[in-house]
């Protein structure tokens, strides 16, 4: 049974955890060495103000955080649209993938902005993460290029749903 609820700033080591054990292992398939080296290490860490934010979940089994994820009026990048809310840093143990850990918070996340009125939702994947994101309704716009630092990018998708 998958647990969803809102994180605190009690969660942050958890969560920062998982996103070092996750990203590293989920992404090898999609993306070479030479741009994993680079740039998890500049993603694959919980923001404190993205945590503790109100709209940022975890999903627990068995009292263990196994997923991460929420949503923001703001993209990662400062970017706005109206109507339109942001999937934010989103993650999964490797060892809970497919059990319906990032399915229920993307859930949660759609039902809290919808609740605020938003009638979009926009998101950055990974390679790696476009099928489950087609799968919960969202079409891609495109490939992008995430800025992490200065001469450091992370080739990404950008995908869109009606909510």
């Amino acid at each position: 049974m998958v647990d969803i609820r809102i994180a605190t700033e009690g969660d942050f080591a958890a969560i920062d955890a998982l996103f070092a054990r996750s990203y590293p292992r989920l992404l090898a398939a999609d993306y070479p060495p030479s741009i994993l080296v680079t740039a998890i290490p500049l993603f694959a860490r919980a923001k404190l103000g993205l945590v503790t934010s109100g709209t940022f979940y975890v999903a627990q089994i068995a009292g263990q955080i196994v997923g991460a994820g929420g949503w923001t009026a703001t993209g990662p990048m400062g970017e706005q649209a109206p109507g339109v809310a942001h999937v934010r840093h989103f993650a999964s143990d490797p060892d809970f993938v497919r059990r319906g850990v990032g399915s229920g918070i993307l859930t949660t996340c759609f039902d809290a902005a919808m609740a605020r009125k938003f009638r979009g939702m926009a998101c950055y994947s990974t390679r790696t993460a476009v099928p489950f994101y087609e799968a919960n309704g969202f079409s891609v716009k495109g490939e992008v290029e995430i800025p992490l630092r200065a001469g450091i990018t992370f080739p990404a998708v950008a995908m869109v749903r009606r909510l």
